[in-house]
């Protein structure tokens, strides 16, 4: 098409374009009670075992059931509205602006137990951010289309729902005696008891436990020190003499004695006599304490 200089194009589309005004019918009060049925089951390869959520029962059992975590815990016909009160959630407002559940299914199995003590777990919580107005809530478009007099037309619908995500997490095991082993030795290791453990097996049950402790520890044996060291060690820093020897008492290490021409046994014959001052007594010590020499 050409207007003067300027050029234009036309695109083909559908008419009238969604503005949100078209009338929306509201199924949230009958939708309350449909039923959803979730079929899952697990398998453990490593220990060949299988099992399934559903009961394993030849009659009409799952047309009349639904399910209850105490008495139908292998029925699972869920109604809609169960799972969206399970979720907290309103299901009016859930019902006018859709959203997505997610239903979470836990095999958590002990195989050293029976098989009937392996039971399905379930819970349920809402997975879209309901609080962020770009994003909340849960739509999606599909169109009708057909002729009318030759004319190809088509009914746009948009349609918000309930989405429900199934998520399963599964985890088994049974006792293995290796596994065990290493794990204790592991722990007992990094908290420094396996060395005391070793030591007190081979010092206490070994035949030779006196050759290891031998090798194993060193024997040290210090010298017997008195109590009354320091009166000698600090007369002689002072340059005093020391108590001398008890006559009668046991020997001392601490005691220094006289020589033996110097030490009499009666009276002293010098008494009353006056010495001579150009000899003076004289009195040769020698402490026997070689400590307290050294410490000297």
């Amino acid at each position: 098409y050409y207007y003067g200089s300027s050029k234009t194009c036309e695109v083909s589309g559908w008419c009238p374009v969604e503005d949100g005004a078209s009338v929306s019918q509201f199924l949230g009060k009958m939708a309350r009670n449909f039923t959803v049925l979730i079929k899952n089951s697990i398998h453990y390869p490593k220990f060949q075992f299988s099992k399934s959520n559903i009961a394993s029962r030849k009659d009409d059992y799952l047309r009349h059931c639904t399910f209850d975590e105490v008495s139908n815990l292998y029925c699972p016909i869920f109604k809609l509205g169960f799972i969206v009160e399970q979720a907290g959630e309103n299901f009016t407002e859930l019902a006018h602006k859709g959203g997505v559940i997610g239903v979470i299914i836990n095999w958590h199995c002990d195989l050293d137990l029976s098989a009937s003590q392996c039971n399905p777990k379930y819970s349920f919580r809402r997975l879209d951010p309901k609080h962020v107005p770009a994003s909340s809530g849960y739509n999606f478009r599909f169109a009708k289309y057909y002729k009318v007099n030759g004319t190809t037309i088509r009914t746009l619908i948009k349609a918000y729902g309930i989405r429900i995500d199934v998520i399963v997490h599964g985890q088994a095991g049974k006792f293995s005696l290796i596994p065990t082993i290493i794990n204790v030795a592991t722990a007992l290791t990094s908290i420094g008891v396996g060395s005391f453990l070793c030591d007190w097996i081979l010092l206490t049950f070994m035949n030779k436990n006196k050759v290891y402790s031998h090798k194993k520890f060193d024997e040290v044996c210090a010298p017997r020190q008195a109590q009354a060291s320091w009166p000698v060690t600090l007369a002689l820093v002072l340059g005093q003499a020391p108590p001398p020897c008890p006559p009668l008492g046991p020997a001392s290490p601490y005691c220094l004695s006289a020589r033996p021409e110097q030490m009499v046994d009666g009276p002293d014959p010098t008494v009353g006599q006056g010495l001579s001052t150009s000899e003076p007594p004289q009195q040769d010590f020698m402490p026997t304490d070689q400590k307290g020499l050294a410490q000297l």
